[in-house]
């Protein structure tokens, strides 16, 4: 739970380096999932990594309107998923790769998940 509170204090304050930890692990994967998400009246494209023994995710997504967000999912004590959104600046949008952010405006215009190799999204 400790743990949880760090990653939300991350989000909040230091989006950014949040953002670059999760394209450092997704480009030392052998393949990543751009995942085509929709709910509701709202449709983003979406790469997650998952601390398996943490019971967390982080994600980068891009909703329509070329807006990109960070997201942190939980379980809490009662076993319900919380999901914090962190709106990302235009300085936090550039660290995310340019192959990477065309991959996801694909994901996002075609309605299509995609599995690419982790090496491309580096460029």
């Amino acid at each position: 739970m400790a743990n949880n509170k760090k990653y939300e204090e991350l989000v909040k304050n230091s989006p950014g380096s949040v953002v670059e930890e999760i394209v450092k692990e997704l480009v030392k994967k052998k393949a990543v999932d751009v995942h085509f998400e929709e709910d509701d009246d709202q449709q983003w494209a979406e790469v997650k990594v998952h601390k398996e023994d943490e019971d967390q995710e982080i994600a980068i997504r891009l909703q329509s309107g070329d807006n990109w967000v960070l997201q942190f999912g939980y379980y809490d004590q009662d076993d319900d998923f919380i999901e914090l959104l962190q709106p990302l600046t235009q300085a936090e949008t550039d660290l995310i790769p340019v192959a990477l952010q065309k991959v996801m405006r694909k994901v996002l215009a075609s309605e299509e998940g995609l599995r690419v190799p982790g090496n491309l999204l580096s460029k």
